[in-house]
């Protein structure tokens, strides 16, 4: 008997058997049951989705500019997620598209490089296979009512030599080249014509007729302010240098009045009679300046702005106005060399369409150390578990919206192997609330439904396996949104009054000056809530508490003298290590590393829940909880609040670690410092283990009677035993519980 012959259901059984028996002390293994004769699920988020994506239209920008709304003029807020399913067959994206949808996404973002990378390959093909999976899913996403985000172009690849591509070849990635060189912006207007005016053949439409597909990016994390630029072959230098040359001519008359208007300073490299000037380094744009060379930085800082804003402008009126795209149109996600000088002429180059955006994850570099750490997990591979609840400034949502564009979060995550992941989705949905962040992409779904196995199973490091480090499709990450998607969706949580309404000049943004308040991402061994204690930091600038408190707003090209800056000192608790939203509905302790979430028809908590205290009263609900770590959030499900509701979700996350996961206490070396973390001994096998839940809630609600504990396929499987009050129902979790419903 061929071992293709035996009965796969043979070896489903067995793998669900030795799953069991894995358990471990203190945690129940995480074992999806995929038998699509099941009963439907009892927790299905699927109808708050529209029949099909698209079907009222369009979605538009508000009358404001600052956010989404659908085509019959609606409101509408996207959870969102990242994913690869494009690459597999036409059952698995439906079935991923239905599963993401039942769990209350309602956006997906397809990170693609539409272009053939391929030797022999001419810069002007597209990838067939790419095209195709694009298509397919986007019929899958539209059956499931959700909407799509196209990223079509990421420049990390290497560049096939018969590209012809001016001093790029298969030993350079093709970095900058989109912002310079015309063969490189032409081959892009084919890659996009091919893949945005085809008609597709599962949907009858070509994507820029589909309103299923909402947010066109023009590509994905490159910049002409990020350190790739010091790195361009020199006939992209070259010919970058003649453009500035003839940028300064437009704007002084001559290459010599340059010259003059720079005190007559001059770099290596320079040819004015031969009409050439050098640009400096991005080095150079990260330091401070006096007399003619900070005269000439400021000219060279305005011309790659408005090089690079009109850039993506031309590419908008190309896919707009040439291939006819009705979508909305973002430019980019990166940040720059040095945000604090940079960032913001980088935003204000996408301004010139129609979304902000930038990519950000919860996770410093020493969090996770060893070699290939930027794609794997492995034995002997150095980490150290950090929550976000102690370290509020690291926040990912923490961001200013340019006012009159939605801001997006094209990607985030909390990094594996981080163990305190359940916090992400709780926090990313209150605080996006509470700032007016328009969306969030979970980065990145690569499974059909959960990642049952995360190993390389074709990757042995010594007696375990490297495991995959970018995949949310895990327990604590996808496992967490149904109650965060409908509390952002449904907007239980207020946004906040602005905190900061900052405004910019360009000529603020050309002399690289600092701005009041920034949203910069923080780098190193950071311990900085010392911050979190005032409103104003050492140097007089705003406190970056500020977006805990309520949104930061930005206008650039606006008068600074026009900044408000409201007195959110009574909000931050810098004794007791506290920050208060000013809606009244959040609250942050990042000395215990405990958020609570307080609105009528959402409340939970999140974080170290019995160093804490164990015992948290919100509105309606009590929680208490001897979990040593946890996300709890109570979250009504027929739009009342929570006192009033006759159904409502709990959902709770603790930690997961894969079976025989094995670690120690380890010290390593890390930017001239010490990190005392852990040393990864073993990544261990399927099934995921689940620390237990040990939580008790009581709802002050006098309809509710009953609660059920459902699995992980969202399908009822046990009564729980209730205690009724006087107006209140009471009942203690079982410890393998993630949702239950009460009714």
């Amino acid at each position: 008997m061929t071992h293709s012959a035996i009965p796969r259901a043979f070896f489903l059984l067995c793998a669900v058997h030795a799953s069991l028996a894995l358990a471990t002390e203190g945690h129940w293994p995480f074992v999806p049951s995929n038998d699509a004769g099941a009963a439907a699920p009892i927790l299905d988020l699927r109808s708050i989705n529209e029949k099909q994506s698209g079907e009222t239209g369009f979605v538009q920008l508000s009358a404001d500019g600052n956010s989404f709304i659908r085509g019959d003029g609606k409101p509408i807020r996207f959870w969102a997620c990242g994913s690869d399913l494009y690459r597999n067959t036409p059952d698995e994206m439906d079935r991923h598209c239905r599963f993401l949808a039942r769990l209350g996404v309602n956006m997906a973002r397809l990170h693609v490089t539409v272009t053939a990378t391929k030797e022999g390959s001419r810069i002007t093909d597209v990838d067939e296979t790419v095209v195709a999976g694009v298509f397919r899913f986007i019929k899958a996403a539209k059956d499931n009512g959700i909407y799509v985000t196209i990223s079509p172009y990421y420049g990390h690849h290497k560049t096939p030599a018969s590209w012809g591509l001016d001093g790029y070849g298969p030993d350079r990635e093709p970095w900058g080249a989109i912002f310079i060189d015309p063969k490189m912006q032409d081959a892009y207007r084919a890659w996009t014509r091919e893949l945005y005016t085809r008609k597709n053949p599962h949907t009858g439409l070509a994507i820029k007729d589909d309103p299923t597909v909402a947010i066109l990016q023009v590509h994905n994390e490159d910049s002409m302010f990020f350190w790739t630029m010091q790195r361009l072959p020199q006939a992209q230098s070259d010919r970058l240098a003649k453009l500035f040359a003839a940028w300064l001519t437009k704007k002084h008359g001559s290459l010599d009045n340059a010259v003059k208007a720079w005190d007559g300073h001059k770099e290596k490299g320079d040819d004015v009679g031969g009409g050439a000037v050098a640009l400096m380094s991005t080095w150079h744009m990260t330091q401070e300046w006096k007399g003619g060379q900070a005269k000439r930085m400021r000219d060279q800082v305005q011309f790659l702005a408005e090089h690079q804003r009109a850039f993506y402008a031309s590419m908008g009126k190309y896919l707009r106005q040439e291939l006819g795209c009705k979508q909305l149109l973002n430019a980019s996600n990166w940040r720059t060399a040095d945000d604090l000088k940079l960032k913001e002429i980088e935003r204000w180059t996408y301004a010139a369409l129609d979304i902000d955006a930038e990519n950000e994850y919860y996770g410093s570099d020493y969090q996770h150390l060893g070699a290939n750490n930027g794609y794997r997990i492995d034995p002997g591979h150095h980490f150290i578990d950090e929550s976000c609840l102690h370290k509020p400034l690291e926040q990912t949502t923490n961001f200013k919206s340019q006012v009159g564009h939605p801001f997006i979060v094209t990607e985030t995550s909390w990094k594996h192997p981080n163990l305190y992941q359940a916090e992400g989705p709780f926090l990313a949905s209150a605080y996006q609330s509470l700032g007016g962040v328009d969306a969030v992409y979970w980065f990145s779904a690569g499974s059909v439904d959960w990642l049952h196995d995360p190993r390389r199973l074709f990757w042995m490091v010594g007696d375990s396996h490297a495991i995959d480090k970018w995949s949310c499709s895990t327990p604590m990450l996808m496992g967490m949104f149904p109650a965060a998607a409908l509390t952002y969706r449904m907007g239980y949580v207020k946004e906040g009054e602005p905190v900061v309404r900052e405004e910019r000049s360009l000529a603020e943004l050309w002399d690289r000056k600092p701005p009041v308040i920034d949203d910069n991402e923080i780098y190193g061994v950071s311990r900085e809530t010392q911050e979190c204690k005032s409103p104003r930091t050492k140097d007089g600038r705003v406190s970056r508490a500020a977006f805990l408190v309520g949104p930061v707003q930005l206008k650039l090209d606006g008068d600074p003298a026009k900044t408000t800056i409201a007195d959110f000192a009574p909000r931050l608790d810098g004794e007791r290590g506290g920050i208060a939203s000013n809606t009244g509905q959040l609250n942050w302790d990042y000395v215990k590393g405990v958020c609570t979430m307080d609105a009528p028809c959402a409340q939970g908590v999140a974080g170290f829940l019995a160093a804490a205290g164990s015992r948290f009263q919100l509105g309606s609900v009590d929680i208490e909880s001897s979990n040593a770590y946890a996300a709890v959030s109570v979250v009504a499900l027929d739009d009342k609040p929570l006192g009033e509701s006759r159904r409502v979700l709990v959902q709770v996350g603790t930690t997961a670690r894969l079976s025989g996961w094995q670690e120690k206490d380890a010290e390593f070396p890390f930017d001239k410092t010490t990190i005392k973390g852990k040393q990864i001994m073993n990544t261990g096998q399927p099934p995921w283990q689940i620390a237990d839940t040990q939580v008790t809630v009581t709802i002050r609600n006098e309809h509710l009677t009953k609660a059920s504990r459902l699995d992980i396929n969202g399908r009822r499987a046990e009564d729980i035993a209730v205690t009724a009050g006087a107006k209140l129902l009471t009942f203690k979790l079982p410890r393998n519980t993630m949702y239950a419903i009460v009714e």
